[in-house]
């Protein structure tokens, strides 16, 4: 267990925490590109901060403090123009770098405009998505993990708003304890109720032995299953979490990032960034990134429990809004949880003593490839059928062409094998 001031040091993310301190190192998520045409405008919320996004005429974007430094109405309702963003208020004028270019109302020989900035931030668009950096200069690199910059694969991402800490989501990717569980035994017991269809019997399977490899970006998970042998990709590969907020996860032609944004302490905006390769090979014409909206909820307000994810965020939102880690105790399978702990602090000592942390780069580099299992629950069309109903891909509305891009491809590689 945790004392209260190391849990409240865990979970607080806003302006002047230790954790908030260590996070604003980072890239962040916070829109999906295709939302914000040009000259469009929109209000997100990121660690605690509200902020302005928009996209000007030429396609650059920016990102400003959701204030006006004039009188403090929100400059995420405001005229997007050529140059920058007009407050509706009294149409000050910013751009994208916070300067005040134009201050209606005052004399025309006023200089009081260069004395008068908005608060600036950083945008970039990368694999459908728009990432902002709030924390200090020198600005890091985007990192540009192989899924964000594949063009040849059909990307779909799934997305919800959770009520909960971003910790306690994240802290659900190292325990690998929970897979048959929750997603195994307790979905036999929903639908031996009539609760729920029961999920797939790929997720009932025990393990067998568990490792959790420290790596240079983070923890390596790696299982081997009860009839696995040494050789069998969940042992001999695994799949890693990378520092602060990526899960790496997937097979059978199907790669994914779930990726959770501390919107604030008791809010978190979790994604699935799935990417799919029928027949692990390129796929032609595979569209622009898509995205949808994940249901977790009944309209009775209850938890909806016919797919993973839906599990899996029962589980985090009913541990609170923050999680009381002074009344839990921690035993054996929670090694994974117990190390990603210890990198949170570790870093945030880092941060603390005017170094980076882990994964912030420097230096423009090639594409960051990661390890994944290939062939860790089944493979071809009908297998792929199977985990886009488990997941929350069956909300998807391109989930019956991706099934059909799978079935094609697996016919083509029945014929080829002849």
């Amino acid at each position: 267990m945790l004392s209260a001031e190391r849990n409240e040091q865990l979970t607080r993310v806003g302006p002047g925490t230790p954790m908030g301190a260590l996070l604003r190192r980072y890239w962040w998520p916070v829109a999906f590109a295709a939302d914000l045409p040009r000259r469009d405008i929109r209000k997100v919320r990121l660690l605690g901060e509200d902020l302005a996004l928009y996209r000007l005429r030429d396609g650059s974007l920016h990102l400003l403090a959701d204030r006006c430094p004039h009188r403090g109405a929100a400059l995420s309702y405001g005229i997007v123009e050529d140059n920058g963003v007009r407050c509706p208020y009294h149409g000050w004028l910013f751009d994208g770098a916070g300067a005040c270019l134009e201050q209606p109302g005052e004399p025309a020989d006023s200089t009081f405009n260069d004395r008068v900035r908005a608060k600036r931030y950083h945008a970039r668009e990368l694999g459908g998505l728009v990432w902002a950096y709030l924390g200090p200069e020198p600005v890091p690199v985007l990192p540009r993990y192989d899924l964000f910059v594949w063009d040849d694969a059909i990307r779909d991402v799934g997305h919800a708003v959770i009520p909960c800490n971003f910790v306690q989501i994240q802290e659900n990717a190292v325990d690998l304890d929970h897979v048959a569980w929750l997603h195994g035994r307790y979905s036999q017991w929903l639908a031996n109720r009539g609760v729920a269809d029961e999920i797939p019997a790929m997720f009932s399977r025990f393990n067998e032995v568990t490792a959790f490899d420290r790596t240079d970006y983070g923890i390596l998970m790696r299982r081997r299953l009860k009839g696995q042998d040494e050789t069998a990709d969940d042992w001999a590969v695994g799949h890693p979490l990378v520092f602060p907020n990526l899960l790496r996860l997937g097979g059978g032609g199907s790669y994914g990032f779930h990726i959770r944004v501390p919107i604030d302490d008791e809010h978190t905006w979790a994604l699935w960034y799935i990417a799919y390769k029928p027949g692990d090979r390129p796929v032609a014409d595979p569209g622009p990134v898509t995205s949808f909206e994940v249901p977790w909820q009944t309209p009775d307000g209850n938890f909806l429990l016919n797919n993973v994810e839906g599990q899996d965020i029962m589980a985090w939102v009913t541990q609170g809004k923050i999680a009381d880690r002074t009344q839990e105790h921690l035993g054996t399978v929670d090694r994974g949880v117990i190390l990603l702990r210890q990198l949170f602090f570790e870093q945030m000592d880092r941060v603390r003593d005017g170094l980076d942390p882990m994964n912030v780069l420097r230096s423009e580099g090639e594409v960051i490839d990661l390890p994944q299992e290939r062939e860790k629950f089944g493979k071809g069309s009908a297998f792929l059928a199977d985990l886009l109903a488990a997941t929350q891909a069956r909300f998807s509305p391109r989930r019956d062409e991706i099934i059909r891009r799978f079935a094609e491809a697996n016919a083509a590689l029945e014929v080829g094998g002849r």
